[in-house]
């Protein structure tokens, strides 16, 4: 296990193998399926061979999606050509244990609380899950990890002056799915060097973007991990500006195009949803938080309170 923290600078070709285009099509508001995309070449051939997977009804939108998809490339390219982005990353591994429903974090023996909630409805396995509940109360490790792409925001404002919205919103989400890319493969990284609890494990994009390998990554706002307050404890921990992130007084990250969060190591952890909270559970959760409950309720709007 790798000792304090590590800064990396990633390079751009090795995260664009870990794009998920899925997700990229659906922040175009494009629902349709659309795998192998990523294979078809520029001729006309391939396209026509891709083409034919659908059927009539669904074919102008596949056509839709591969002018998209076309378009993106091209954009990805300038930003190759032009070193218009940079992706930095910073990630740590910390002694650890849980005390019911809180991980305690230890740095240099200062400990910081983070409190987790509980899902109250069961998942379909019938458990309702907590983070704390993948850190061993007799002592374990967590991480921390951020990245962030750096360089896209001057360019979207540039493209909205010069009266093109398509190719700003085509900016925003590469450099937003680059910055997911960048978290899957900081993720390998440690798995397999910085943390090393799972050193053999092959580099494989197709595995990786589906999730098949131990260990999970929530991120702070993620269904798992909702409190978007809990970054400003992980701040004063990593000191992200170190990498280029500031914070909003809401908590928000500057690159919009950046993620934080939690590494777990656990062979059972597994992502979830916490759902909704009930009464009982944010007045819990607001004490052990050292917030008031009218606080909470601010931070915890995406549980539908």
């Amino acid at each position: 296990m790798q000792q304090g923290k590590t800064i990396i600078d990633i390079k751009f070709e090795e995260v664009l193998p870990l794009i998920n285009w899925t997700y990229f099509f659906r922040a175009w508001k494009m629902s349709g399926k659309y795998d192998g995309i990523e294979t078809t070449c520029d001729c006309t051939a391939c396209r026509s061979v891709w083409l034919q997977r659908f059927s009539n009804d669904e074919r102008r939108k596949a056509e839709e999606a591969l002018t998209l998809f076309r378009d993106a490339q091209a954009m990805l390219r300038s930003f190759r050509d032009e070193k218009a982005l940079n992706i930095r990353a910073m990630v740590q591994i910390f002694p650890a244990r849980s005390t019911g429903e809180d991980i305690v974090i230890i740095q240099q023996g200062k400990e910081t609380v983070l409190p987790m909630l509980r899902q109250q409805q069961p998942a379909a396995d019938g458990c309702c899950y907590s983070l704390a509940d993948f850190i061993n109360p007799k002592g374990d490790f967590i991480g921390i990890f951020a990245c962030s792409v750096q360089g896209a925001e001057q360019r979207v404002l540039r493209l909205h002056k010069e009266n093109d919205p398509y190719g700003a919103m085509l900016v925003q989400t590469l450099a937003d799915r680059l910055a997911e890319a960048a978290s899957e493969w900081l993720h390998y990284q440690t798995r397999t060097r910085y943390w090393g609890y799972h050193p053999h494990e092959p580099f494989d994009p197709d595995n990786l973007r589906r999730g098949a390998y131990p260990g999970i990554r929530p991120a702070v706002g993620y269904p798992s991990l909702p409190d978007q307050s809990i970054i400003f404890d992980l701040n004063a921990i990593m000191k992200l500006d170190e990498i280029g992130i500031t914070l909003t007084e809401n908590g928000a990250m500057k690159p919009a195009s950046s993620v934080c969060g939690l590494y777990f190591a656990h062979p059972l952890s597994r992502y979830f949803m916490v759902g909704k909270a009930d009464v009982c559970q944010v007045e819990d959760y607001a004490r052990r938080r050292g917030k008031t409950t009218e606080e909470m309720n601010r931070w915890l709007t995406k549980l539908n309170l």
